[in-house]
């Protein structure tokens, strides 16, 4: 078996206040070719995790490797293998423009004139921004910014991407826009993924092996996101919301209506009408001839401050008393007897 691309064990982090993440429990493997998502609440040691993969924090104990060394000690080894995207793009794009930006990696790398135009005009088209090229990058979205950084991490077409809460203030057609995307890389190009969110939502659509932590760095569970999502105690029990179609799913289930564990919509809607089907509770959907027109809507008027009915078809209508003429009004109740005293919701 080929050694992993990343291997975390055991580690152990003190930061200058004094705050310790402990990164136990399991450890953190990455096969190629793999997208593994990290997930856990704020404060966790998702970050730290990904800080030390990247070389820029060397564990007190415990053990990183990637790609067969420690990175904080031979990251020049690997550092064009590796592709970044941060939290806060704002802090990785440092040139004024969006070309100047993607570039910078190859430049300060000592490659030719020709092969940094190759290389940047390649990751634009990757990312699908080559129409941004010249653009200012202060003035970009959020989204747009997103991409930029996205560019500039594959400029040197890495085997590893690393991405901190790559959706973080995304809106939710950005965000879907970037999952598109980094699927297509993962799928054309063999990209392993690395990748720190909260968001369980696109856990589905991103992950092929999903890790859970819960406070101070622990890692309690893995596995894929069918098996995660099986049980929502465990993520509550992470701080992390579960998925509504996974609690769904399980309150059904507890009024034994046993329909798995969905993870869209789409497979939730076809697993009730599997079931319904098969138990015979709820009726098969009905199919109207193609020649047989829907059954009309009821009419209704707006006479006054409610709504009332239209009146019904004549051959519909209800027969009146004997002796009503249908175009005199009725005639009005019988006033009380004599003595008598109408209540107060009746007319004198």
């Amino acid at each position: 078996m080929s050694e992993p691309v990343v291997r975390v064990s055991c580690v152990r982090h003190t930061y200058p206040d004094r705050t310790q993440v402990h990164l136990c429990g399991l450890d953190f493997v990455v096969e190629s070719g793999q997208r593994v998502v990290m997930l856990g609440p704020n404060g966790c040691g998702k970050t730290t995790l990904l800080y030390h993969i990247l070389g820029l924090l060397e564990p007190q104990e415990g053990e990183v490797t990637v790609f067969g060394v420690n990175p904080a000690r031979h990251f020049n080894r690997i550092r064009e293998r590796v592709g970044v995207l941060l939290q806060s793009v704002d802090e990785q794009i440092i040139a004024p423009t969006v070309w100047d930006d993607v570039s910078f990696s190859p430049r300060s790398y000592g490659y030719g004139d020709a092969d940094v135009e190759r290389l940047t005009d390649e990751a634009l088209e990757r990312v699908g921004i080559t129409h941004l090229r010249d653009k200012v990058c202060h003035h970009l979205s959020g989204g747009e910014k997103r991409k930029v950084a996205l560019a500039g991490a594959l400029v040197l077409q890495p085997e590893l991407l690393v991405l901190d809460e790559p959706f973080e203030g995304l809106d939710p057609v950005s965000r879907a826009d970037l999952v598109t995307l980094l699927n297509q890389l993962h799928r054309e190009y063999g990209v392993t993924m690395v990748m720190a969110t909260h968001d369980v939502n696109v856990v589905k659509a991103m992950a092929d092996m999903v890790y859970v932590l819960v406070g101070g760095g622990e890692i309690v569970a893995h596995g894929p996101p069918e098996s995660i999502f099986r049980d929502p105690a465990l993520l509550r029990s992470s701080n992390i919301e579960p998925p509504v179609l996974a609690e769904l799913s399980q309150r059904l289930e507890e009024l034994g209506i046993a329909i798995g564990r969905p993870l869209t919509v789409e497979d939730a809607a076809a697993a009730i009408l599997e079931w319904s089907r098969q138990h015979g509770r709820f009726p098969r959907p009905v199919t109207l001839d193609a020649d047989e027109p829907p059954a009309p809507a009821p009419i209704v008027t707006r006479t006054g401050p409610a709504a009332t009915p239209a009146p019904a078809p004549a051959e519909l209508a209800p027969e009146l008393p004997l002796g009503l003429d249908r175009g005199e009004p009725a005639a009005r109740p019988p006033a009380p007897r004599s003595g008598g005293r109408a209540r107060p919701s009746e007319t004198p």
